[in-house]
């Protein structure tokens, strides 16, 4: 059987992985709204550059793209939106707790939406992968007393966010179920939606920094954006979308959330972290259920 879909998302998760760690270098630098809106601009570009060389054609039927369309915007404005509002109500851990119950939201709504049937295997893989997850992000407990006020909203954009996530990712699959695309073609749509969509806003809202001056006064903060730009939606979003037309939505956003898993090497090398007991057995019982994902 091919596994050509879930090599893709482990591939995914590893990029991720380091995107996460690049954008959290970048948003203490620039913050979280000028990064969000400068690593879409740059995906977008480096994806224009690559289908001008490659000449990857763009023609797709109008169903495809408006699929395509309706998954960048709810996915990459409305869904990272949520997303990052719930990090600032509660913190990293939690959130990241709540968002890794994104695969369950997102094989529910494949089912719902596309008839996509999980077997047991996949279920157990699923419960046990998220299990793993939650271990190794509630090894540490966070202070959010301060947000208490905020606790009940941030729980709710938590949620958005996972759902967000989830939307998108099955209108995408819409688009692939028609007919192929090439995973840098679909992307570059996605992305262009979602920048269409969201540079007003951050705009209007009046909290998004002049890139020049900001990135000017800070090279480091340029870096790391240009560097999480090229992980995360460049070849992140990228290989996302081709594990999604390869394996069930579920499936591929199970292995897709174990990023907090990759990232405790990273963050032992970079933030001197100590890993403990608890997270290893985590991160064991984590890779148990993608191993049961990728051998049924």
């Amino acid at each position: 059987m091919s596994i050509i879909g879930e090599i893709s998302a482990l591939i995914t998760a590893f990029f991720w992985s380091g995107s996460s760690i690049s954008f959290a270098e970048a948003t203490k630098r620039a913050g979280s709204v000028l990064v969000n809106v400068a690593r879409l601009i740059i995906a977008a570009f480096l994806l224009l550059i690559t289908i001008l060389i490659a000449q990857i054609s763009l023609q797709l039927s109008s169903t495809q793209y408006t699929c395509l369309v309706v998954s960048g915007i709810i996915g990459l404005t409305f869904g990272d939106t949520f997303l990052f509002k719930a990090y600032q109500q509660l913190g990293a851990r939690v959130t990241s707790l709540i968002m890794s119950f994104a695969p369950a939201v997102s094989a529910l709504l494949a089912f719902i939406f596309l008839g996509e049937v999980l077997s047991i295997q996949d279920i157990m893989g699923i419960l046990i992968t998220i299990a793993g997850i939650a271990i190794v992000v509630l090894e540490k407990k966070e202070n959010v007393s301060l947000r208490r006020t905020f606790f009940n909203i941030g729980l709710l954009m938590a949620f958005l966010g996972a759902v967000g996530q989830g939307s998108g990712l099955v209108f995408a699959k819409m688009a692939f179920n028609e007919g192929d695309i090439n995973g840098f073609a679909a992307t570059f749509i996605r992305i262009a939606a979602g920048l269409i969509t969201l540079f007003p806003i951050a705009l209007i809202s009046g909290r998004l920094k002049n890139p020049f001056k900001t990135f000017s006064a800070d090279k480091q903060a340029f870096k790391f954006t240009m560097l999480g730009a090229l992980m995360g939606p460049y070849f992140g979003i990228t290989f996302s979308l081709i594990a999604i037309s390869h394996t069930k939505v579920g499936i591929a956003a199970t292995i897709m959330a174990i990023v907090p898993i990759l990232m405790l090497p990273l963050v032992k090398y970079f933030y001197k972290e100590t890993i403990t007991k608890r997270a290893v057995v985590g991160a064991f019982v984590a890779v148990a259920g993608v191993a049961l994902l990728f051998l049924f």
